[in-house]
């Protein structure tokens, strides 16, 4: 008898079960605790938030509420109710089917090579031009320096968790000490110079602001899914999912809230919106000037922090978001070879080449691309890019509320307080943030003023350029999902039962 296509959501694939005997359980509590922390706090834009002054600090807030704190709770019931390595790709396909898993796999893969070619090696070698040593932007240490950072980041996904984890293990620290630093420091010319608190019409709520950071905030604060992309690495993920989730949330509220609290409160407003490489640099630059004589060196040290954490920030998304791309193509969605794992190491080492070369050719492509009409065309283009994984979330959020109804029997370790309606909130709320987030990145100045307001839109480009663009973009991406799912064809031809997917009564 055939198998319907509801049973097949549940179904593996043979050429799964034999790619997934290689993975060895490395991921501890602790290790999944500092990989949250490196998914989620990116210090690459705390100066981009604290920019905006206290409209940035009011609707992170805000956004932590209403979005940061639901979502932690509906990662923590999927991420242990469902601990199959994949993570995000296997609830989707649990709840939506195998076909729509996997295109939206591939907009959840794809953003972070293009976001690490095209906006953490650009900072990175801003950071080291500016505080270390001079050369031009197109010269020989230019290239090198940022093929360093991509292939350095694409090394520390290949290597087995055993080893590799040590890289974000790294980066979390980085953040804590330099988050430390910085607060100590601003205390310290806070009692020189005096506080700047914004007035009390800056904290006023207004739309223009709302919609300009709803984008930017919410593409801050996801990761969390991150780590249940190594299921099947992770030692107890039952029970070490919610412990870890629920504490990297306050975690990270700390380390996302204190530094721009800080900056806003402590420097002008004509300070904290700098040329330099960030605006949180820019502010480290001001206050440490509390220093004196120390200065230079605590300058250079909170930017060597900074720079590890912008490394391991690469690292953390390529383990994975790279996995999760792996399991989609061995699970039937995608070519086999993309998604085959090392027996050495037992990481997807294909699909870690692939996003380092997708990388470099961004990362040459921005270096070769910096002006006139083609320039515009291509910061457009990536800007679309990097809201893929926005789009994603689409798909992964509300597969909260579909898996409640048709997988009820199944142990949940961990449920979400108040049941249904619980679920119902945290769903409902998370999915309508994707979405508002996608709609206000593809259609800027969406409801500002008007329907559309155009003054929102990148320099140079036109309202009919930009959707055009973006359209295209997505179009191509779905045409790339279809060539996937056609090629995988022979491996959905042998489903087999997933053992890690046997119904438990509750």
């Amino acid at each position: 008898m055939a198998i319907s296509e509801i049973e097949t959501h549940d179904l593996t694939t043979a050429a799964a079960l034999e790619e997934k005997s290689k993975l060895r359980r490395h991921f501890g509590r602790f290790d999944i605790f500092f990989f949250l922390i490196c998914a989620i706090v990116g210090v690459d834009t705390l100066g981009q938030v604290a920019a905006s002054g206290a409209q940035g600090f009011l609707w992170l807030v805000f956004l932590g509420i209403f979005f940061f704190i639901p979502y932690g709770l509906l990662v923590a019931e999927l991420g242990s109710t469902f601990p199959e390595e994949g993570g995000p790709y296997i609830w989707t396909r649990m709840a939506w089917g195998r076909r729509a898993a996997g295109f939206n796999a591939i907009f959840f893969w794809f953003s972070n090579p293009v976001w690490i070619g095209a906006t953490l090696a650009i900072l990175a070698i801003a950071a080291i031009q500016t505080y270390f040593f001079q050369f031009d932007d197109g010269s020989v240490w230019f290239y090198v320096i940022g093929l360093i950072y991509i292939w350095f980041s694409v090394l520390s996904a290949v290597l087995s968790f055993g080893i590799g984890k040590w890289i974000p293990t790294v980066g979390a620290w980085c953040r804590i000490a330099l988050v430390i630093l910085f607060g100590t420091t601003t205390l310290i010319y806070a009692s020189q110079n005096g506080v700047h608190f914004p007035s009390a019409g800056d904290w006023t709520p207004t739309w223009p602001a709302f919609i300009a950071l709803v984008p930017l905030l919410f593409y801050n604060l996801v990761g969390f899914e991150q780590p249940s992309s190594a299921g099947d690495e992770m030692k107890d993920a039952k029970k070490d999912v919610p412990f870890t989730v629920i504490r990297a949330m306050i975690a990270s509220i700390l380390l996302y809230g204190l530094p721009i609290l800080a900056i806003i409160c402590v420097l002008p407003a004509d300070q904290i919106k700098g040329n330099g490489v960030s605006a949180f640099l820019d502010a480290v630059d001001t206050t440490f000037s509390v220093w004196g004589g120390a200065q230079d060196i605590l300058i250079k040290a909170a930017v060597v922090m900074f720079i590890l954490a912008v490394v391991s920030s690469a690292s953390t998304w390529l383990m994975g978001a790279d996995r999760a791309q792996a399991i989609a193509c061995i699970d039937g969605t995608g070519p086999l070879w993309l998604g085959r794992f090392s027996a050495r190491f037992g990481t997807p080492v294909n699909v870690n080449i692939t996003s380092g070369v997708i990388s470099t050719l961004v990362f040459i492509a921005a270096a070769l691309i910096s002006q006139g009409s083609a320039a515009t065309a291509f910061n457009v283009m990536l800007g679309v890019v990097l809201l893929f994984t926005t789009l994603s979330y689409i798909l992964i959020f509300p597969a909260l509320i579909k898996l409640r109804k048709t997988h009820a029997n199944f142990e949940r370790p961990y449920k979400i307080p108040g049941g249904m309606v619980g679920v119902w909130i945290c769903g409902g709320l998370t999915t309508f943030w994707s979405v508002f987030a996608s709609l206000v990145g593809i259609f800027p100045g969406l409801g500002d003023g008007g329907l559309l307001n155009d003054a929102d839109l990148p320099e140079g480009v036109s309202r009919g350029e930009y959707t055009m663009i973006a359209l295209v973009a997505i179009v191509v991406t779905l045409v790339v999902g279809a060539v996937f799912y056609r090629i995988a064809a022979p491996t959905r031809a042998n489903m087999v039962v997933d053992p890690e997917l046997i119904h438990t009564s509750v």
